[in-house]
């Protein structure tokens, strides 16, 4: 069988492109006396992951012309003194969005904190108002990474009316909302959309049947070169720190789809790093910039 020759679909020359639109789109505010979009972030402890995630998002802000904010608390946070924060941050009208930096501690009720945050506020697109007004099609802030996947798909110009799509995961973060937005109306979506998580049997047998597959389950390589057919277009979501000696700092990103397997069935593949990455940072700041809209137009 001849090896199909695939599109990379280029996250990080895509969220450049998006991030000079938005920082157009700052300058004219500025220059019309409103004041530039304001991103607080709270980070709890110091989990090695969240103070990279947190540590892009602030320079990312930086590049748009963003105002940002760190408030950082340390792993014996009480609940109170969190919830005490968001109040506040929701009460102040100099803050446009704010994000909760996840995982939280264990002694935490994650869900309690995201239900808290101002749903106008909420550029997570996480508080179960927008999940619901996402969920059948109202405007709302949809959680940043199906966005930035949705963001993807329509710039490369992927037609994805009528196609199978397999949804491999079913967090609330991603594979749910993904599922969602597939499903709606428009092109992106009129997609049929099958969801995949651990408990499903038949996983390869349903990714032998997609059109397109978005991976996001957290597993290192998951998606194989036997469960793909010719022709299908592949999103990774995973990015899995594993072991690599030989990398200065001992470590790779990994994502969900064995690439070298994968990518010559494939007709568009994301890369891992340099794929959905940075274009889930840049859907968090397309989310801020429609938030100042809304708290100042």
């Amino acid at each position: 069988m001849a090896e199909q020759s695939y599109t990379l679909l280029d996250g990080k020359g895509t969220s450049a492109r998006i991030k000079e639109e938005i920082a157009q789109e700052v300058a004219a505010r500025l220059a019309s006396g409103k004041p530039a979009p304001h991103l607080v972030a709270i980070l709890v402890g110091h989990d090695g992951g969240s103070e990279t995630y947190v540590a892009s998002k602030i320079k990312t802000c930086a590049e748009v012309g963003f105002r940002s904010s760190l408030i950082r608390f340390e792993d014996d946070v009480t609940q109170e003194q969190l919830l005490a924060e968001i109040k506040r941050l929701n009460e102040d009208p100099d803050a446009h969005g704010f994000i909760v930096q996840l995982p939280l501690p264990k002694h935490i009720d994650e869900q309690k904190i995201i239900e808290a945050v101002d749903p106008a506020k909420d550029v997570d697109g996480f508080h179960p108002i927008n999940v619901g007004r996402m969920s059948i099609g109202l405007p709302c802030f949809v959680s940043a990474t199906p966005q930035g996947i949705i963001e993807l798909l329509r710039r490369y110009e992927i037609d994805t009316r009528g196609k199978h799509c397999v949804v491999l995961g079913r967090s609330n973060i991603v594979g749910k909302p993904m599922a969602q937005l597939l499903l709606h109306k428009g092109n992106p979506g009129d997609c049929t959309v099958t969801v995949c998580h651990s408990r499903t049997p038949n996983i390869k047998e349903l990714c032998l049947q997609a059109d397109i597959i978005v991976a996001a389950l957290g597993v290192p390589e998951f998606l194989r070169g036997d469960m793909v057919k010719p022709g299908a277009v592949i999103i990774d979501v995973g990015t899995t720190r594993v072991p690599d000696a030989t990398k200065k700092n001992g470590f790779r990103l990994s994502g969900d789809v064995a690439f070298g397997e994968v990518a010559p069935k494939a007709s568009f593949i994301t890369p891992v790093p340099g794929g959905v990455g940075p274009m889930t940072i840049v859907s968090l700041m397309l989310n801020t910039l429609q938030a100042a809209r809304q708290q100042q137009d």
